[in-house]
């Protein structure tokens, strides 16, 4: 972990918010066969957010990282982490639940928005703040 120094006291690196468009309209999927297993694989909604650039949109991790403001090497480990999630709920019959993580809700004013990639502004949603 990076630290940083400050009047002495070590601080820790802040955080930096992942961008997420929207939050997923469904958040809890699962087998259909009546059998469930006990076990749930938590997807954060950043992971799920990597997904849908990436293997939805088609966008190259550059792009994702860009859209996301985070680092391409951030993307990518958050990308294995979802795939991986993925594969454990289809292989294993896992319930998939897509909830938390680091991230904060574009505004929909970004460079990005408006092009491929923002749902935001895609389906008409609004923020709080363009609502008034």
């Amino acid at each position: 972990m990076l630290t940083f120094y400050i009047r002495g006291k070590i601080m820790p690196r802040p955080k930096k918010w992942r961008k997420v468009c929207s939050l997923p309209e469904i958040n809890r999927f699962g087998p259909l066969n009546g059998e469930f297993n006990d076990e749930c694989v938590v997807m954060s909604v950043d992971e799920y957010e990597t997904i849908r650039l990436i293997d939805l949109e088609g966008m190259k991790q550059e792009e994702c990282s860009e859209q996301m403001n985070i680092a391409r090497t951030t993307v990518q480990g958050i990308y294995d982490a979802a795939r991986k999630k993925i594969a454990d709920s289809l292989v294993n019959g896992k319930t998939l639940i897509i909830e938390g993580g680091e991230y904060m809700l574009c505004n929909g004013r970004g460079g990005h928005c408006g092009g491929m990639g923002c749902r935001r502004h895609q389906f008409g949603q609004n923020t709080i703040e363009e609502d008034k």
